[in-house]
């Protein structure tokens, strides 16, 4: 494939990385599949998560089609990008085109990225899932792969600075084996948290956790918020956005 922006894309990423001196480590990547429609799901931690998993991708000749909010159009750099990397925005309130698009996209072969938290999990632990990954796989016929991404929430989360020159902070993606969505998307919901916990665990007990830290997990001896705190945090967030969207609406 050409797609000269996304080619460039990947440079520049591969070329930050090098430059910053970040350290990657790829596990499983025999479970991306080299050919055909899939899935990947992806936990959600950071800003720039999607930037290890799409390289992880790469090494397997792959290229991500990610979903993303339809809020970021009005950014323009990012706006072109969306526009010459088959990016798919997804409008919350109505997001049944990007989901056809995407179960398009899947049947043509293409893989898709996506975030079954939806947002940022400030506790750094998996969120409760949207459905959205369960139903496409299954519309499309084509397997789900977790991913996990960990270490990138060092560089940029919500809540704190970013940080895109801190150096050698080492980062891990691994890749779980394929799942096959049930007809009960519940199950296959349940099934794939269930997958990504597992692989989220045996990723963390490689890594070197500094006691205390904001992007250690409460379970793990850091100071991020605990599940119950974070998603306190997250519907007093929702809350304020949907009284400025009421405000705005109303002038």
């Amino acid at each position: 494939m050409a797609e000269p922006t996304f080619r460039t894309l990947e440079i520049l990423v591969q070329l930050f990385v090098a430059a910053t001196a970040k350290r990657i480590t790829y596990l499983g990547e025999e479970n991306i599949p080299e050919t055909g429609g899939a899935v990947i799901a992806i936990n959600h931690t950071s800003y720039v998560d999607w930037a290890p998993a799409a390289l992880a991708l790469h090494r397997r000749h792959r290229r991500m089609r990610f979903m993303i909010k339809a809020e970021m159009e009005q950014v323009k750099v990012i706006n072109f990008l969306i526009k010459h990397t088959g990016t798919i925005p997804v409008d919350r309130d109505a997001g049944a085109d990007a989901y056809a698009v995407a179960v398009q996209r899947l049947r043509e072969g293409e893989v898709v990225g996506v975030y079954p938290e939806a947002t940022i999990s400030r506790s750094f632990e998996l969120k409760e899932f949207k459905s959205g990954a369960a139903r496409m796989a299954r519309e499309a016929d084509v397997p789900i792969v977790p991913l996990i991404v960990w270490g990138a929430q060092r560089i940029w989360t919500k809540d704190h600075p970013r940080r895109l020159g801190l150096r050698n902070v080492p980062i891990t993606v691994a890749a779980g084996a394929p799942l096959r969505a049930a007809d009960d998307i519940l199950q296959t919901d349940g099934a794939l948290r269930e997958s990504m916990s597992a692989l989220l665990h045996q990723v963390q007990q490689r890594y070197v956790h500094a006691a205390g830290q904001y992007w250690v997990p409460r379970r793990l001896g850091g100071s991020a918020p605990t599940p119950a705190e974070a998603a306190q945090m997250d519907a007093h967030e929702a809350a304020a956005r949907a009284a400025n969207r009421s405000a705005h609406r109303s002038r």
